[in-house]
């Protein structure tokens, strides 16, 4: 099991509202690390949002989630703003790919790879 992602970013409140309509919610990071990060879960897997002030972000990389209800979840986050490009089911699977508000790709899917 895939634990954790670390993402950078400059800005974490978008970034955690944009998880949020992914399903993860804000929890406290250790103590050690509240002043230089921010993490949010969804079960057992977290997204740490790693801040700095000039973030770097792969032009192709990218993390991808499973959505519960995946028509529900793109609507919600086009209605939120948010670019999501559909792409070509794989494994008899919807898939789109969201952008993040500090520019991350993220693919979302409908099941994982059967």
């Amino acid at each position: 099991m895939l634990q954790h992602v670390a993402l950078e970013v400059a800005d974490p409140d978008p970034e955690v509202a944009f998880w949020a309509l992914l399903g993860f919610r804000r929890v406290d990071p250790p103590a050690g690390l509240r002043d230089r990060a921010v993490w949010v879960q969804r079960g057992e897997q977290q997204i740490h949002l790693l801040l700095t002030g000039e973030p770097v972000v792969p032009p192709q990389g990218h993390v991808a989630v499973v959505a519960r209800d995946h028509a529900a979840t793109l609507a919600a986050l086009r209605a939120a703003g948010h670019r999501v490009e559909d792409r070509i089911p794989h494994w008899g699977a919807a898939r789109a790919f969201a952008t993040s508000p500090g520019g991350h790709r993220v693919e979302v899917m409908e099941a994982p790879p059967a």
